[in-house]
């Protein structure tokens, strides 16, 4: 991502992005793009403002912060700058598996 927005993916969050999008593209390219500019707009609006999303201890100790867009929850480092961004889990998952995912990405 462009350090310019203010925000950075961890490298296997950025898989995420795109795997979320050829999940969707594979039934609808549009609808593909609308979620991922979703996402990457919500990343945005949280340059600003990082401590606006919740903590989630049931998943991390880490000082991470949540947000959630459409069907998805993005794990956050609020006081790093660029914000960096940990991961782009679909919301549904197990507890576990977010917590399992969250550990591999320290």
């Amino acid at each position: 991502m462009n350090p310019e927005q203010g925000f950075r993916l961890h490298p296997e969050a950025a898989q995420d992005v795109v795997l979320i999008w050829e999940d969707i593209a594979a039934d609808n390219p549009i609808a593909a793009s609308l979620v991922r500019e979703d996402i990457l707009n919500a990343l945005r609006a949280l340059v600003p403002f990082p401590h606006h999303g919740h903590r989630r201890p049931d998943l991390t100790g880490r000082p991470l912060r949540f947000a959630r867009v459409r069907d998805y929850l993005i794990a956050y480092a609020p006081d790093a700058h660029p914000l960096l961004v940990v991961a782009v889990m679909h919301g549904r998952r197990s507890p576990r598996v977010m917590a399992a995912i969250l550990r591999g990405r320290e």
